[in-house]
């Protein structure tokens, strides 16, 4: 008999007005067996369990989905960003879920069913893609993958046969409860279109809500802008962090926006034309004495943290004190500092040539689906080199995961990813040393490959530079022993890091020394950035000029145990270190497709550039068009290079702003 009793809307208007429109299918019992019903409980019964057993139609419908979307989510636990349990990604998931089931409830007939099947298989489809993909690659799935879709076809076997035994099984549990929830779901014997609208505009506005909840995020440019949630989803390029803030439906849909349905940015043709231009040109790079100097051999990219010049003395450091008076030393390089994460900066000039945008905001780490052809990993590897990253921090920090494998790198390592039952207390992985002395580390480093190129980034000189908290502490206690630290200032905490990095080096000519490497590698040095952060600013201005630009001056080094030592005074930056490097190693590139030139070339031109535009050739620091350190220069040297920084910004600026080198090889 049919109840004549009204219903308010539940989650999205999915309550009913009767029992026939409830869409569960329910047993034929007699009021007399128990006075229980499937829709409400017993005729008295309230509270949560009668608000189940109400729903018990919705929840079933729910469940496949939520499932799918949780299980994901748990399966990155190792990403540090939005554990599952936070509000946001379940959120959207259960909007987006109920917006299904809306569908399923109030569309006629079987259209229902036939939607909430359609639903089903395209997120069944992509949650099983994601969950493959994430369990051999530790990414998420992103649709600008299927431009590889051709290379990785020849895989599809390998990876089934690789795949983990729990992602069937969770796969055959989802399929389970989808056919549980179609079996007992009844069809709708009308279309109820004005529930359904009411359910797609509460979607529609919680949807524009729930960003809202994630924080305004950084407005401008900051290093830390891949910690904030809001910048995460807003900007969308890092697949991991974008899953584990959004949930696999609310991410599906949004990836696929931004991949194939986004308008893309149009540059204007006399942008294009100056990039061709550029790109198109005949590549006028010749070989020089240095051409091919270390051709076959290894190669160690040692990125040194904040390792400022003052730093690198031979009390402090000797070990890189002895290096650097044995090397190719480029007395005159300058870091480019940015607020957007001056560290990874670095990674990112010595790895691609480019460098973070001057003439708008966009921090570096969101360019990993920008197409890199050229970068220092795929042209080693193109020589057979096997290229690997190792760092203390995790794969999440920067994005550097994603970043990594996008420039072509086989992996990067992060010590802290690797220490997951590590007492939190124990801070002894941020000590350099660890990154020689863990023995995954050393055997990656050293014994694995024939030919190897090892990136590697240091990180103990870090702020805060205190010996009453964090590594400061424990590398204040190595020296003078637990309860017998005397009171330092930072310049002195400073003075321990820095020690701490040069233990490291000895650690790491030790090892090269064991492996009979030590006359078959190059060690390429230099600093990530002058220490900034340091508090005490009076410490910098005893050893250093540090009213303009040029505080930025910074150690480069390139070592080998059969180099001529030899001091080149000529003024380069960041970008200038991968052709120096290609062309030391005879590896053929288009010097056309970087910002820097080769250092060691008979026509380079001595030049640093800087984020505000100024730039300094050796001679004179110029701001603004103005000479300000009293250097001789004439008018039409200023006009001439200031011209040349200036389409130097715009090249780059545009090339990373449109990814304009997709298409040049």
């Amino acid at each position: 008999m049919r109840s004549r009793r009204k219903r308010g809307l539940s989650f999205y208007g999915m309550g009913s007005a009767s029992k026939n429109e409830s869409g569960f299918r329910r047993g034929s019992s007699s009021k007399k067996n128990s006075g229980f019903n499937m829709r409400g409980g017993s005729k008295s019964d309230g509270g949560f369990f009668g608000f189940v057993l109400a729903h018990i139609g919705e929840i079933l419908m729910f469940l496949p989905f939520f499932v799918m979307d949780l299980s994901l989510r748990i399966m990155g636990h190792k990403i540090e960003f939005y554990p599952a349990y936070y509000l946001q990604p379940n959120l959207f998931t259960i909007i987006w879920a109920g917006l299904f089931i809306a569908f399923t409830k109030y569309l006629r007939g079987i259209a229902g069913k036939i939607f909430y099947w359609l639903m089903f298989i395209i997120s069944f489809i992509m949650f099983l893609t994601n969950a493959i993909y994430y369990s051999l690659t530790s990414f998420y799935f992103n649709f600008s993958l299927l431009e590889l879709a051709s290379e990785g076809s020849s895989y599809i076997a390998d990876t089934i046969k690789h795949t983990p035994v729990y992602v069937y099984i969770l796969a055959a549990v989802v399929i389970v409860l989808a056919v549980i929830a179609t079996v007992s779901t009844k069809k709708s014997e009308k279309f109820q279109w004005k529930k359904l609208v009411a359910a797609v505009i509460i979607f529609v506005c919680l949807h524009l809500l729930i960003p809202v909840t994630m924080g305004s995020g950084n407005k401008n440019l900051r290093w830390n802008s891949f910690k904030k949630a809001r910048n995460v989803y807003s900007e969308f390029s890092d697949s991991n962090k974008s899953m584990k803030v959004s949930g696999l439906y609310e991410y599906t849909v949004r990836n696929f926006y931004i991949t194939f349905l986004k308008p893309k940015a149009k540059i204007s043709e006399s942008d294009e034309k100056f990039l061709k231009n550029i790109y198109e040109a005949e590549d006028e790079k010749k070989s020089n004495d240095y051409t091919g100097m270390f051709k076959g051999k290894n190669v160690i990219f040692l990125q040194l943290e904040g390792m400022d010049e003052w730093l690198l003395t031979k009390k402090n450091t000797p070990n890189l004190y002895k290096l650097k008076n044995e090397s190719i030393d480029f007395t005159d390089h300058y870091s480019i500092y940015t607020g957007g994460g001056s560290t990874f900066n670095s990674e990112f000039a010595v790895n691609t040539g480019f460098t973070t945008p001057i003439s708008y905001n966009e921090n570096v780490y969101t360019f990993n689906k920008n197409t890199f052809n050229n970068t220092m990993a795929k042209l080693f590897k193109a020589q057979g080199y096997a290229v690997n990253a190792f760092h203390m921090n995790s794969s999440e920090f920067y994005s550097r995961g994603i970043n990594y494998k996008s420039w072509g790198y086989d992996n990067y390592y992060g010590l802290k990813d690797m220490l997951d039952g590590r007492d939190k207390e124990d801070l002894s992985y941020e000590l350099d040393r660890k990154l020689i002395e863990n023995t995954t580390f050393y055997d990656k480093m050293f014994k694995e490959n024939d030919r190897f190129v090892d990136y590697i980034i240091s990180y103990t000189p870090h702020t805060p530079f205190t010996a009453e908290k964090e590594v400061g502490k424990l590398v204040a206690e190595m020296r003078y022993g637990k309860g017998k630290v005397p009171e330092l200032s930072e310049e002195q905490v400073a003075d321990l890091m820095v020690g701490e990095t040069d233990y490291m080096v000895g650690l790491l000519i030790q090892a090269l020394k064991d492996n009979d490497l030590y006359d078959n590698t190059v060690i390429v040095a230099y600093a990530d950035h002058y220490l900034y952060t340091i508090n005490d600013k009076s410490v910098l201005d005893k050893y250093k000029e540090t009213d303009n630009n040029l505080i930025n001056r910074t150690p480069f080094f390139i070592w080998s145990s059969d180099v001529k030592a030899e001091k080149v005074d000529r003024t380069n930056m960041q970008m200038n270190i991968l052709p120096t490097v290609l062309n030391l190693f005879g590896i053929d590139y288009n010097s056309n497709y970087y910002i820097g030139k080769d250092i060691l070339s008979d026509d380079y031109s001595p030049l640093a550039f800087f984020s505000d535009s100024s730039w300094y050739d050796g001679n004179a620091y110029v701001a603004d068009g103005v000479v300000t350190n009293g250097a001789k220069i004439s008018e039409a040297e200023i006009e001439k290079k200031s011209s040349i920084v200036s389409d130097l910004i715009k090249k780059n600026d545009l090339t990373l702003k449109y990814d304009f080198l997709k298409d040049y090889k």
